[in-house]
């Protein structure tokens, strides 16, 4: 079996899924992308083309060890981006081949469910959102099933706010909390925006309503202030969606910053990298809970590493109101989350996915999508 082409398709609202096809009339799927870099992630895409065709697609590690040490300048958020998409596809592949699932190849099942966690505010909206707007849709969660939620603190916040800021931070988990009850796990991210002093100061007042995890309150590029904001708080942490591969996971699993590792399996590596990141992890005791804010194809690479790894916590999902992150209007069967909050484990060959290429062209776009610009009241840059 070779491979004979490429295919890429951008498509709202901020997606870049991947068709690989090959000699033997199968096609494997996966979703390389940057949020907001599409068109340098498919650029990526492309130079690859050289390596892939003609090339065997089960021979996976291969390429994947190509792509990667073949252009001397290694990993980064567009390289691993597209090379997550091309491993995904190619385990699509493989899967379809033998006739399995893909976690199959990677061990088999620990589990025959996943359990999800459903955002509380729209990825889409950078500035102020009411309180009373996110306990609709906790209300709305609930009643879906889910049994946890997430949401991001507001931004602007600046490295040594007030305390009216640290007061509305508190106030809004404690409003959560109040509305969803005890049984119900809330997640926060602080998605990098809060300095490390902020940060301690706003943990130690969060504690008492007992958060699931609080997400990158730094940035992870510097894993001792990581380290000093986990040692103050007895809330675990988690980070990982902006690392790249098992290298960048290194020094934050090591040096024990995290409680929860959280990688993209669009941008680390793909499945199989995730998966080696899992065991690294799993040698400190550590809970993985791979980040996912994308579309189907993306949901479809999770679910099989999270049906193979023992060390599951949960599985992020953006829960959007059309469901096209579960894939309707994309798959011919969209996943479904059941009344317990969780997806069944797929049990189809390769992602266990089926594209309905007609049905996607209603959503295809010209691709760009741009990060929100964010800035203080003196128009310096703020983090998004």
């Amino acid at each position: 079996m070779k491979i004979t082409d490429l295919e890429l398709f951008y498509l709202q609202p901020r997606w870049l899924f991947l068709k690989i096809s090959t000699d033997e009339g199968i096609c494997g799927w996966g979703e390389p992308i940057v949020e907001g870099r599409a068109h340098t992630v498919a650029a990526a895409v492309e130079e690859y083309r050289p390596v892939l065709i003609g090339a065997d697609p089960c021979k996976i590690e291969h390429l994947v060890q190509l792509m990667y040490r073949g252009t001397y300048y290694r990993g980064g958020p567009v390289f691993m981006s597209a090379i997550s998409g091309i491993e995904q596809a190619l385990w699509d592949i493989k899967g379809k081949y033998y006739h399995m699932p893909i976690y199959e190849m990677l061990g088999g099942a620990c589990r025959d469910r996943v359990r999800m966690y459903g955002h509380l505010k729209p990825a889409a909206i950078a500035g102020d959102f009411p309180v009373e707007e996110m306990l609709k849709i906790a209300d709305q969660r609930l009643a879906e099933g889910f049994t946890a939620v997430k949401y991001s603190v507001i931004p602007p916040i600046r490295p040594l706010d007030n305390l009216e800021m640290l007061h509305a931070i508190v106030d809004r988990f404690a409003a959560v909390r109040q509305r969803v009850g005890s049984k119900v796990d809330i997640a926060v991210d602080f998605h990098g925006r809060v300095s490390s002093s902020m940060s301690i100061r706003v943990l130690k007042e969060l504690e008492p309503y007992y958060p699931l995890f609080v997400e990158e309150p730094v940035l992870p590029e510097n894993t001792e202030e990581m380290v000093r904001v986990a040692r103050s708080t007895s809330i675990p942490i988690a980070a990982g969606e902006r690392l790249f591969g098992r290298f960048g996971f290194r020094r934050l699993i090591e040096q024990q910053a995290v409680s929860v590792v959280q990688p993209d399996l669009c941008h680390c590596g793909g499945i199989f990298e995730a998966r080696k990141i899992a065991a690294m992890a799993e040698t400190y005791y550590m809970q993985v809970a791979p980040h996912n804010p994308l579309g189907p194809i993306s949901l479809a690479a999770c679910l099989q590493l999270d049906a193979c790894i023992p060390n599951l916590l949960a599985q992020e999902h953006p829960a959007m109101p059309n469901r096209q992150d579960l894939g309707v209007g994309i798959l011919k069967k969209p996943f479904m989350i059941e009344s317990d909050g969780c997806i069944r484990v797929p049990t189809g060959d390769g992602l266990g996915i089926e594209v309905d290429e007609q049905a996607m062209a209603k959503l295809v776009s010209d691709g760009h999508w741009d990060t929100p610009h964010l800035f203080f009241e003196d128009g310096s840059v703020a983090d998004w």
